[in-house]
């Protein structure tokens, strides 16, 4: 069983920044992908980032290429999302989850373990 906790989710205004991170615990695996997802009310559960943890390679939605960044911290077992520029339609709740799948994939059906999620408020 792997655990994850979520942190650092909060209100910040427009224009400005938060930084999620997300320990992981529990079983350890050789090959595996971590990624963020988030879910506005009344809308489905989308894809933000995911990286796979042995390359570091990435992927983004489009709607937050250039102003999130995902990173992890292999001593720590935790992944980091660096959120710059917020919008308030970045609000959600966003998750971390983990992908025991080859590949670094964009929908959530992969990820075999969810965090409990956080949340994330963006005021105009």
């Amino acid at each position: 069983q792997v655990q994850l906790v979520e942190s650092g989710g909060g209100l910040v205004q427009a224009g400005g920044s938060l930084r999620l991170s997300c320990a992981a615990s529990g079983r350890t695996f050789r090959s595996y992908s971590m990624g963020w997802f988030r879910q506005a009310p009344g809308k489905e559960r989308e894809f933000v980032a995911a990286i796979r943890w042995s390359s570091g390679s990435t992927r983004y939605a489009d709607s937050v290429k250039g102003r999130f960044t995902i990173s992890r911290d292999n001593a720590k077992n935790t992944v980091y999302l660096q959120m710059n520029s917020l919008k308030p339609e970045d609000t959600a709740v966003y998750y971390c989850a983990v992908d025991l799948s080859v590949g670094v994939h964009t929908t959530s059906l992969p990820y075999d373990y969810w965090g409990q999620g956080t949340q994330v408020t963006v005021s105009s």
